[in-house]
């Protein structure tokens, strides 16, 4: 299994756009703290190559990186999931994931 690296230090850091708001300032942290499982949920589905349950978790990161002000997450775990769905190449999936994983590992508490 290969190791997921969670950041990348030439990218840019992502933070919620909804960071300023007081009310979700303590929701939005527990989504960033939370985010290291996620990462590693779907990489052992992909290791797994569980195509299914790896599309169910993009499809949920989709949603709920949106309602936490990660808009810029939601691009790209439409792609991989509609990758999945859409029984593309293994190489796209896997470029799909790639991209998905960085994304992730970008986002930051604060703003």
């Amino acid at each position: 299994m290969n190791a997921v690296v969670l950041e990348n230090p030439v990218a840019e850091l992502l933070f919620s756009s909804l960071a300023k708001d007081p009310d979700l300032g303590e929701i939005i942290e527990m989504f960033v703290e939370a985010m290291p499982s996620r990462v590693r949920d779907m990489q052992n589905q992909f290791d797994n190559q569980d195509w299914d349950q790896l599309a169910r978790l993009a499809h949920q990161l989709k949603g709920a990186a949106g309602s936490y002000g990660f808009d810029q997450i939601t691009p790209y775990a439409a792609r991989l999931e509609k990758g999945i769905r859409n029984a593309l190449p293994q190489h796209d999936i896997r470029k799909s994931y790639e991209e998905l994983i960085d994304v992730c590992g970008r986002i930051r508490i604060g703003g």
